[in-house]
């Protein structure tokens, strides 16, 4: 405990401890905040979960650095009591259904994309509408005329038809464009999607949401499948810390008690261990995980028991054994020997805890290259596929070309937040090393 004091000695060590515990309460607030089904449900249910936000979306802190009036997403739902609803009853069960979705565009550039979503419940005959786009200067664009069946949509960008009456390069242009301008810019001001429908049965409804993309979009972005960045980024801290932990820590102790058994027992056990250690030091551990997640399971779980039996026998062994060696010559353990204390309580008692000083600050700086051994299965391609981690969204968007088409947001943070644990472990191990070894602490 007294060494573990000397940690407020070096700032380095002060540093890495926030920051890991900053870590380990991010992954508290995840796990509790976000539970294992709701985070698989949001990762996988693509655009069927995502359907109200921009594809490759910067995040919102991009607009502040570049100092850009970069357009956010916008949503008007009809559903919503401000918006003006107008009923009359026509000849029959027919009815006429008018509404007008208003909306403030105050933005310097033009949105991603325009879509129009309908909900609609009817028995036999669907309603029909007809969409009107108002600009705030006054303008009247008709779009289209449609009948959208009980969970439709109406993509306003893609409709070739409306992009060659606006004469436009892009259907956003032609529908926020200021007309007056020599250059394709936004009109900003107040518009409006006029609805007029036609419902053709006593008890049939109509839900009409309109969504303008913007460009940003929360504090991670978004990916090509509309995902929120921020999950995986969130889901990865607690993935990325119980695979480092996990494999560090039964690693380290599991190798230090096996070397702990041989040296005490030696003979045909001790040369037994070091044989097997010498077999399992030439194995090539990442094509091994490699031919498992191709040919077996990407499962990270069963990942993370591969990792942990082939570390166990690895050089660790042949340094604990060193030490255990002349440990094993100490007058305090003849001492043991001679008052009949058994051999499970001299190996856990009097030489495992001479060598615990030297394994926890290996246990520490271990840690980061496991998870940085998880990040690059996943970056691999052979990650869990259920999962959202770091190495995940680093895949991601290396399979869709995010540094070539300037997504570097894709990238780089999941990447400083690799290197940031890796960093915090490093510098406390470091640390540790100098607080436990009386030679580095002197220097």
């Amino acid at each position: 405990m007294r060494n573990l004091k000397r940690l407020r000695e070096y700032p380095s060590a002060v540093v890495g401890l926030v920051i890991i515990v900053g870590l380990l309460l991010v992954s508290v607030y995840t796990l509790i905040t976000i539970p294992y089904s709701e985070a698989v449900r949001l990762w996988r249910g693509g655009e069927a979960v995502w359907y109200d936000s921009p594809k490759n979306a910067s995040p919102v802190w991009y607009a502040w650095i570049t100092r850009r009036n970069l357009p956010q997403t916008i949503i008007v739902d009809s559903a919503d009591e401000a918006v003006p609803k107008e009923v009359e009853a026509g000849a029959g069960d027919t009815t006429t259904l008018s509404m007008t979705l208003a909306f403030d565009y105050p933005y310097d550039e033009f949105p991603q994309e325009v879509t129009v979503f309908f909900r609609t419940s009817y028995a036999k005959k669907a309603p029909h509408a007809a969409l009107t786009w108002i600009t705030p200067d006054g303008r009247e664009i008709r779009l289209t005329q449609l009948t959208p069946t009980r969970a439709d949509s109406y993509r306003v960008s893609q409709d070739k038809g409306l992009r060659r009456r606006l004469g436009t390069e892009t259907v956003e242009e032609g529908l926020f464009g200021d007309p007056e301008s020599e250059t394709p810019t936004p009109l900003n001001g107040t518009y409006q999607l006029r609805v007029e429908a036609s419902l053709f049965e006593k008890d049939s409804t109509l839900r009409t949401e309109l969504v303008v993309y913007g460009s940003v979009q929360g504090l991670a972005g978004t990916d090509h499948l509309r995902r929120d960045l921020m999950v995986a980024l969130l889901w990865g801290t607690p993935v990325a810390m119980s695979f480092g932990l996990l494999a560090a820590a039964t690693t380290s102790i599991t190798t230090m008690a096996i070397a702990a058994l041989g040296v005490w027992y030696g003979g045909t056990v001790d040369s037994g261990i070091q044989r097997i250690c010498e077999i399992n030091m030439i194995l090539p551990v990442l094509p091994i995980l490699i031919m498992i997640g191709t040919f077996y399971s990407r499962s990270i779980w069963l990942m993370l028991g591969v990792v942990i039996l082939l570390s166990i026998f690895g050089a660790g062994i042949k340094s604990y054994r060193a030490i255990f060696l002349q440990v094993r010559t100490m007058p305090y353990i003849e001492a043991a020997q001679a008052y009949g204390a058994g051999n499970r309580r001299i190996i856990f008692r009097y030489l495992v805890p001479r060598v615990l000083p030297l394994v926890i600050p290996n246990l520490v700086i271990l840690v980061p290259a496991f998870v940085f051994l998880e990040a690059s299965l996943a970056v691999l391609g052979l990650g869990d596929p259920v999962l959202p981690t770091w190495g995940k969204v680093i895949e991601n968007a290396n399979k869709q070309g995010a540094l070539f088409n300037g997504y570097y947001y894709w990238i780089l943070e999941p990447a400083a937040l690799l290197m940031l644990s890796g960093l915090a472990f490093a510098m406390v191990g470091f640390a540790l090393d100098r607080v436990f070894n009386p030679r580095l602490r002197e220097m």
